[in-house]
């Protein structure tokens, strides 16, 4: 169900990205002090390991043509209740299973109402994002920033290193090639490409597209929660104002500008290391050079909208795209 000639268009797409993200590391090791220091590739691997995971969820949704404006609510504000619970006392296992059960229901719902009440995912995911930022923020947490217990394996996870090398990363490296295997070699999977490609057309032939509807945005919760899991780690606190930040931007913009088309059955976990080494370098360039925060945001939606034009052209939405108003 993919054309040839979109097959080469997205590889050029793919070829263009990586040799911009290679002119951007090369210009700035030279031109940017300190941009070429160990410390500072790692803190550049373990950005694009956080933002590459959250992108390969929203990567799933986006190929199965949909959305999900959910994950950094999920991934903030499941976290922050998680370790609300353990410095209230909860035990570790207790807590990790409540919050664990609460992100999966976040899931089932948007799925639920995408694919059997035939809300668009859009407004879906938008006003369960809200009602989970305001819901936990207001009931079940009582400070912005939830420290991590001192002593949790969390702070132990934080640290480790192979070969000098975050954890984060061979865990980003790890579910990527997981979400790899499922795309490319199980049924499921494949139910995702022609599910976007052609939704009536797999409905006729007898796929079953609601519950793949259904499995994308568990799935999309659940690597949310890892993603926010390893954040804390890092940082040893979450601070749940990041679901008010440009986060959520950055990883559309990962899987978008990675060659993901948003018009659905295009795109793979390839878009998503392409897409999330530009950005991770790019936004760490501009830290370097202390552009102010608004301009970054600024230079962002620019490429931001830039990629969904480019997107418009490449990965034209058919008339069924326009009818089931997913994106």
């Amino acid at each position: 169900m993919q054309p040839s000639g979109s097959r080469m268009m997205r590889l050029s797409q793919e070829q263009i990205v990586a040799s911009i993200a290679v002119l951007i590391f090369a210009a700035a090791s030279f031109a940017l002090p300190g941009f070429f220091t160990p410390e500072n590739i790692v803190s550049i691997v373990r950005s694009i390991s956080v933002l590459g995971i959250l992108a390969l969820g929203m990567a799933i949704v986006i190929i199965g043509r949909g959305i999900d404006l959910s994950a950094v609510a999920i991934m903030a504000m499941s976290v922050a209740w998680y370790l609300q619970l353990l410095n209230d006392g909860s035990s570790d296992g207790a807590a990790l299973m409540l919050v664990l059960a609460g992100v999966l229901c976040i899931g089932l719902l948007n799925g639920f109402l995408v694919a059997y009440a035939d809300v668009p995912a859009i407004f879906v995911t938008l006003a369960s994002g809200s009602f989970v930022f305001g819901f936990v923020r207001s009931q079940l947490i009582t400070q912005d920033a939830v420290p991590v217990p001192s002593g949790h394996w969390l702070q132990s996870l934080g640290g480790l290193r192979f070969l000098d090398i975050p954890v984060e990363v061979f865990i980003f490296a790890g579910l990527a090639f997981l979400v790899f295997l499922f795309l490319r070699y199980t049924k499921w999977g494949r139910y995702v490409y022609y599910a976007g490609d052609n939704p009536v057309a797999a409905r006729n032939v007898g796929m079953p597209i609601r519950p793949m509807l259904v499995l994308r945005y568990v799935i999309s919760a659940v690597i949310s929660l890892m993603a926010g899991l390893l954040t804390a780690a890092s940082l040893h606190s979450i601070n749940t104002r990041v679901v008010n930040s440009t986060l959520l931007y950055d990883i559309v913009l990962v899987a978008v500008i990675g060659g993901i088309g948003l018009s659905g059955g295009k795109g793979g976990v390839r878009n998503v290391l392409y897409g999330a080494a530009l950005i991770g370098i790019m936004l760490n360039a501009m830290t370097i050079i202390d552009i102010p925060l608004i301009y970054q945001n600024l230079i962002k939606s620019t490429i931001l909208l830039a990629a969904i034009i480019i997107d418009g052209f490449l990965n034209p939405r058919d008339e069924q795209t326009a009818q089931q108003g997913d994106i």
